[in-house]
């Protein structure tokens, strides 16, 4: 049995905290009861936030980015590839793309921890041998790694503020290194001849016109790549299929519209989806809960949408 599943911590844990001393920032984390969002200035397509929960606080859902945290208070509980895992303070956490997983507090004292969300390709281009192989996968989902867990604080600190050029690529590149160093070797460095300028080509366009309809027959256009290689290429590269990535910038287009007090059907519309509930299936899907919850969640944690 793993050492991080879910049978795998004792009750004398429930009281942990992650230690103040780790890190300059995190010391003065909120202590706001009741569950809650905090979300940070979104920043290169990279976010951030921080969650309070008690029981449960996601449903099984999936990302298309890399969803790398830090436990802060309490036990963190998911259920990952077939199989319930359980964080502890300052253990790190890694979701891969498009990996389907639930989360939420493991015992009555809550939970609280931080995460950053970072697209694929910021982790390819990060990595100087990542143009000609796939993303690195981490089979373990829960890690003990110190150069890990201080990248981490680096980067979740001050989650009001932004984290700014320099310091975003520099933590890049650190957190693309971590993320390398725990990969499975046989899945994440295979042989693969990736197009990174049409797949990019392919990206661009579904983030500008994911309001649209965007075929795989419009990127095969332009690529001049069978459509076929193309969604292979594509999910290698960005760990997810070219329909999902299309989805997912119609969802970060909601919440945007969202955080500007638009109406839930309005921002579906204006978002590419045929309507609100087309919407509400899609962003629960990805998120694992409702647009409604996700803006009710924010307004808890004193942020006004």
């Amino acid at each position: 049995m793993s050492t991080n599943s879910t049978l795998g911590y004792q009750e004398n844990n429930t009281a942990q905290t992650l230690d103040a001393g780790l890190g300059a920032g995190l010391e003065r984390l909120c202590n706001t009861p009741g569950d809650g969002i905090t979300s940070a200035p979104p920043e290169a397509g990279i976010e951030r936030i921080e969650a309070r929960f008690q029981g449960n606080g996601f449903s099984p859902h999936r990302h298309d980015t890399y969803a790398i945290g830090l436990t802060i208070n309490g036990v963190q509980t998911f259920n990952y590839r077939g199989e319930g895992q359980a964080s502890l303070p300052g253990q790190v956490i890694v979701i891969h793309p498009d990996e389907l997983h639930d989360g939420g507090a493991g015992n009555e004292q809550g939970l609280r921890y931080r995460m950053i969300y970072v697209p694929p390709e910021k982790i390819s281009d990060a990595l100087a041998a990542g143009r000609d192989s796939g993303l690195p996968f981490v089979s373990s989902p829960v890690l003990t790694d110190i150069e890990f867990r201080r990248d981490l604080v680096e980067a979740l600190s001050d989650i009001e503020c932004e984290i700014g050029d320099l310091k975003r690529d520099c933590l890049l590149a650190d957190l693309a290194a971590c993320l390398k160093r725990h990969a499975d070797n046989g899945k994440s460095n295979r042989p693969a001849v990736l197009d990174h300028k049409a797949l990019k080509e392919c990206s661009d366009l579904m983030k500008e016109c994911c309001d649209q309809d965007v075929t795989l027959a419009d990127l095969e256009a332009i690529t001049q790549i069978d459509r076929y290689s193309l969604a292979r290429q594509f999910r290698r590269a960005y760990g997810t299929s070219p329909h999902r990535y299309l989805v997912m910038r119609r969802l970060d287009r909601v919440k945007l519209k969202l955080q500007k007090g638009e109406k839930l059907a309005d921002a579906a519309v204006g978002s590419g989806f045929s309507d609100q509930s087309h919407m509400n299936r899609h962003f629960k899907r990805a998120f694992g809960m409702s647009p409604g919850e996700w803006r009710r969640l924010h307004a808890a944690a004193g942020q006004t949408l």
